[in-house]
């Protein structure tokens, strides 16, 4: 799938404020600066998409700054375990085709990338992007296996 213009896609991730803004304002669940800035160190391979306001006509060139409005990342061993996290698109950019080139970027890597052998990859999905995530190939693993969360109120950690 190619971007539509005024887009342009990156290998790496957005600055951590950008990070913090991209999660909250596409719906997950809002994350601290030390938890941004942790994103970077520990992620194996991260992809974002930025896009930039068209050059106004009476203008030579723009002196708009590209702004991240998709993004992905893998956390993974490199090895064989590859688990998918931060899909985000801001809203006003959503429909366009960019969640879904974001995930094949991360697919692509991880398929380029991982060591002999077959992988293991895996996502939490939100409703709205279990649509997206069955177009490219993922399944509900259940009954084999269910995803599971450790429920602060009941653990202390």
């Amino acid at each position: 799938m190619t971007l539509p213009p005024n887009y342009t896609l990156h290998d790496g991730y957005p600055s951590v404020p950008e990070y913090l803004h991209l999660r909250a304002a596409s719906g997950l669940t809002p994350k601290t600066p030390a938890q941004g800035a942790a994103v970077v160190q520990n992620s194996w391979f991260g992809c974002y998409i930025t896009y930039t306001s068209p050059t106004p006509e009476n203008s030579e060139r723009s002196t708009a700054t590209p702004t991240p409005v998709a993004m992905g990342r893998i956390i993974s061993d490199g090895g064989w375990y590859f688990h998918i996290a931060d899909m985000a698109v801001l809203p006003e950019h959503q429909r366009k085709g960019l969640g879904d080139i974001v995930l094949k970027r991360l697919l692509a890597y991880i398929k380029e990338h991982a060591a002999e052998g077959e992988p293991y990859i895996n996502l939490l999905a939100d409703p709205p992007g279990r649509k997206l995530y069955f177009k490219n190939g993922f399944v509900d693993s259940a009954p084999v296996s269910t995803g599971m969360v450790l429920d602060r109120r009941r653990v202390d950690i």
